[in-house]
């Protein structure tokens, strides 16, 4: 943030010179003034708005964090409120909407007009996280019996009051979607020739019901400036454009990442400093109190072969080095495995070929760390003093050998983890670290403490 610009910012607002806020406005990007304003009261925020053009002010109040629309959604009048929902777009018309109290809801419906009245009733209607609720009815439509000359006029009508052109939809009876052509197509093609003519058939389409995952995950994989969203009678009802679709795949990596270290809440895309300690708290207390309640399994092992360790407390030195390798290693498989099965990279009848695969690769880090380790216990306890008839390689062969076996371990938990939570039906990021850790940790020592009974004979 620019602080001298938003201290400008202030000074003009104090001495009413909406004049150079104005220009200001109009020459930065949207987004950018949003940044600048962010830092104001909702009052200071509604008076540099109030500056703009309609248009404008509604491109500059989508880019805005949501706390800080609903705050200002909130002291608005009705008629202020309702004139500004008005021009912002379909879909960010009924995302706020949903984020505004029941009582602003009920205030504003009356004073729209029916059309955006019944747009926002339609659309908030759909479940969220599926394509119908983050899609957007402000598309370009036609009909096929049209000839190309005239698609170009229509458009030329449309283009001012829609979000995007460069798809066209083709559409039968009832809003059945037929096809659709490009704006390119309709340039270099005879502007005799039926729009029928040159229109794609082979349609990459969402259901209203289908995740929003899904839906932006089709405008990546097929390259699309936009993804028509029908329902059950294959009427088109909206688009997912693919600024949207960025917006999907940022809150549905956000929900991973969080997901993958154990937080709860709603995965929103939020800024963090925005977001009240008492939430950040909420989010992770559950789980960090859940996995230390399990974490006490490990104290219950440590406990039941504690005169082991007094016996020999070389053992103890290296157990750090033991649990944390398993849990780097299984970590590291269930990063790889979630990873492939976001990306539809892997699918459930694939485990086999998983684990094997799994398998390989932990038996190759296995003896590479199992050789380390017998190294480094070799080098760093050759003065300690060794009880009984053992000896310092014996021990350390011990726990080569259980640090190998735990890797292993480890490695095909972390594989098969994931593989098993998504046969289930449950989200494969919510077994990985630390959940995962912790497992790790409790079977490395149990295999720990007996490899080194079974090889030094205790």
């Amino acid at each position: 943030m620019n602080i001298s610009l938003t201290q400008a910012l202030q000074s003009f607002l104090l001495s009413k010179d909406f004049s150079l806020i104005k220009e200001f406005c109009l020459s930065a990007h949207p987004a950018i003034v949003a940044d600048f304003l962010s830092s104001l009261e909702p009052q200071e925020i509604w008076s540099v708005l109030s500056a703009l053009d309609p248009h404008k002010r509604a491109e500059v109040f989508c880019q805005i964090d949501e706390d800080s629309q609903v705050a200002l959604a909130n002291r608005l009048s009705r008629l202020d409120l309702a004139a500004l929902v008005t021009d912002m777009s379909p879909d960010d018309r009924a995302d706020l909407f949903r984020l505004l109290p029941h009582a602003t809801q009920e205030m504003l419906l009356p004073a729209l007009a029916q059309a955006e009245r019944d747009d926002i009733r339609r659309l908030v209607s759909y479940e969220e996280g599926t394509c119908g609720s983050v899609m957007t009815s402000d598309y370009a439509a036609l009909t096929e019996g049209i000839t190309v000359a005239q698609a170009i006029e229509e458009l030329r009508k449309e283009a001012p009051d829609r979000e995007t052109i460069y798809y066209v939809y083709i559409l039968g009876e009832d809003r059945k979607l037929l096809g659709f052509v490009s704006l390119k197509d309709l340039i270099v093609s005879n502007p005799a020739l039926k729009v029928s003519d040159i229109m794609h058939r082979d349609l990459i389409f969402a259901h209203v019901t289908e995740d929003q995952e899904e839906g932006a995950r089709k405008i990546a994989k097929y390259d699309l400036i936009a993804l028509p969203v029908v329902n059950d009678a294959g009427s088109l009802v909206g688009i997912i454009t693919h600024d949207d679709a960025i917006d999907i795949i940022n809150q549905e990596h956000t929900e991973d990442i969080e997901k993958l270290m154990a937080i709860g809440g709603r995965h929103e895309v939020a800024s963090y400093l925005k977001t009240p300690a008492l939430d950040h708290f909420k989010n992770r207390v559950l789980w960090v109190v859940g996995l230390a309640a399990i974490g006490l399994i490990s104290g219950m092992v440590i406990h039941r072969f504690e005169a082991t360790l007094a016996h020999f407390m070389i053992l103890a030195l290296y157990l750090p080095m033991l649990t944390d390798s398993g849990g780097n290693t299984g970590s590291q498989a269930a990063t790889v495995i979630i990873r492939a099965l976001a990306l539809r990279d892997l699918h459930l009848e694939d485990i086999f070929k998983v684990l094997f695969k799994e398998l390989k690769v932990s038996l190759m880090l296995g003896a590479v760390l199992g050789a380390l380790s017998y190294g480094k216990v070799l080098f760093l306890s050759r003065s300690l003093a060794i009880p009984g008839d053992m000896t310092l390689s014996m021990i350390a062969l011990a726990i080569a050998l259980a640090l190998a076996i735990q890797v292993i371990t480890s490695t095909l938990i972390g594989a098969a983890l994931p593989m098993g939570a998504a046969a289930l039906g449950c989200d494969p990021a919510i077994v990985a670290s630390p959940a995962l850790t912790t497992i790790v940790d409790i079977t490395g020592l149990l295999i720990y403490f007996n490899v080194a009974r079974f090889v030094l004979g205790l």
